[in-house]
């Protein structure tokens, strides 16, 4: 090992890999990459000794990195129970690993979607070298994924496809139509005779014969009438036209690279019938389409930032309807929770039905723990986050499905400074500061980013702390 005793290493990143040894260095809170053997590849400038540089972390200097420790490449996961943690700040990463290091979840630390990097302002390419810096520091070796969220065009799909990502969210939102699910009967066989069948590659009349039948779900019986066939068909086969046709072009981007997909229709204004469910599964499958997770429309409400609302019960009846389809299917595919974060009476039962064929998705939950660390040690910067999300709630909500009332959140200046961590514990609170990242990162960014810079270890430890409640439900035994 080259004698790098002379700086600021990180123990736990120090890599010796044929003949090369790898590091990072704190520098006042600032990483960089330190080279000592084989250097060549990487951009930097010469340390005491010439076979060692010190490397600013640069996405050339990542790309190599990469070629060079093949772990720090993102890998297809396949049907472990899983996890996602979206990190818009790019500084979560370690504290992701410090939680779901033992739990046996296979983690996906690159998650991001299009709507969210539009937001904050960052690339497909960034958001996977900030996850993979963060596994290089904690000495991360395990597999994990990159996920390429909601993509919901063609053009969505090449940048992430460039940059390396391994999962593929397929979000065909667009082309559900919500108005099918009351629609009588005369209206839906209008609104089915529009659809594009020759990209479904069937005919209704076909269609007909292979659904209008009752399925057994273990004992429990589907039964699909004119009515309910004719909705789901309505409903959701554009939609499956559409995730057809984004996976004829990631197969063509990806070429022969390994690569998994998940369909999502969770942001949609109905409920995903179990019927429906059975009926999108079955064409994708029929369709060839290399399926690892489906994101229904559950029951309730998933809001952004808080736990379930609505009937538990109901969500469990839920659950197992769901989960009866996917054993009909062979258990061949996993049910991912999206808006995932905080929902701690939903992790349970969706192990317990699945037998953990579960997917969580994460995102916002990671940035509202940076500003409960501001909360706590930055008091001045996260008053002015609060008045400025305060300001642009109303805006702000209108692409999200949320419900707190912006009377409920008290202005900064009628709470002391002790009082303002507890507004990350508050319903109303959490939901107008998670909505509002994305214009309170283009005004407050770089004041973020260095208050995390000076405060990285207890940004891990919040972290740490809030996902060990996330993940110990996800823990396989």
């Amino acid at each position: 090992m080259s004698d790098l005793s002379s700086l600021p290493i990180l123990p736990q990143s120090v890599v010796e890999y044929e003949g090369t040894t790898y590091a990072l260095m704190n520098l006042e809170g600032e990483r960089m990459l330190v080279v000592a053997g084989q250097t060549a590849g990487f951009v930097g400038t010469p340390h005491d000794q010439p076979s060692a540089l010190l490397c600013s972390l640069l996405a050339e200097n990542a790309d190599t990195l990469r070629q060079r420790l093949p772990w720090l490449q993102p890998v297809t996961l396949g049907l472990r129970t899983s996890a996602g943690m979206g990190d818009r700040l790019g500084f979560a990463t370690p504290g992701h690993i410090q939680a779901i290091q033992g739990t046996g979840v296979a983690p996906i630390f690159a998650q991001q979607s299009v709507r969210e990097n539009t937001r904050t302002g960052r690339t497909p390419q960034q958001v996977l070298d900030d996850a993979m810096w963060g596994a290089f520091e904690m000495g991360w070796r395990e597999a994990w994924g990159a996920d390429a969220d909601h993509l919901k065009t063609l053009a969505d799909i090449d940048p992430f496809v460039e940059a390396g990502y391994t999962f593929y969210t397929i979000d065909p939102g667009d082309y559900v139509d919500d108005d099918a699910d009351t629609a009588p009967l005369e209206r839906l066989r209008e609104k089915v005779s529009a659809l594009p069948w020759d990209e479904l590659e069937t005919t209704m009349q076909d269609t007909q014969v292979r659904y209008l039948t009752t399925v057994d779900l273990d004992g429990r019986p589907l039964p699909f009438d004119a009515q309910a066939l004719y909705s789901a068909v309505a409903k959701y086969g554009a939609a499956i036209a559409h995730t057809a046709r984004m996976a004829r072009r990631l197969r063509e981007l990806m070429g022969t690279r390994p690569f998994e997909l998940e369909m999502s229709v969770d942001e949609t204004g109905t409920t995903t019938r179990l019927q429906e469910h059975f009926y999108i599964v079955s064409e994708l499958k029929r369709l060839g389409v290399p399926l690892v997770s489906m994101a229904p429309r559950f029951v309730g409400r998933f809001e952004k930032g808080v736990d379930y609302i609505g009937s538990l019960d109901e969500l469990q009846r839920n659950l197992a309807g769901h989960a009866a389809i996917m054993r009909h299917f062979g258990n061949s595919y996993k049910l991912s929770l999206h808006t995932g974060s905080d929902k701690f009476d939903v992790y349970p039962p969706a192990m317990r039905y699945t037998q953990g064929l579960v997917h969580l998705k994460t995102a916002g939950t990671s940035y509202l723990e940076a500003l409960r660390l501001l909360a706590t040690v930055e008091t001045d910067l996260f008053r002015e986050i609060l008045t400025f999300a305060r300001e642009r709630y109303e805006e702000d909500r209108k692409t999200y499905h949320v419900s707190a009332s912006l009377d409920k959140v008290p202005a900064s200046d009628e709470l002391t400074d002790e009082q303002l961590p507890s507004l990350l514990e508050q319903f109303d609170a959490r939901q107008v500061l998670h909505v509002t990242f994305g214009s309170a990162l283009d005004r407050f960014g770089a004041a973020l980013e260095r208050a995390l810079v000076r405060h990285r270890e207890e940004y891990y430890a919040f972290i740490k702390r809030h996902f060990v409640r996330h993940l110990e439900p996800l823990r396989l035994q």
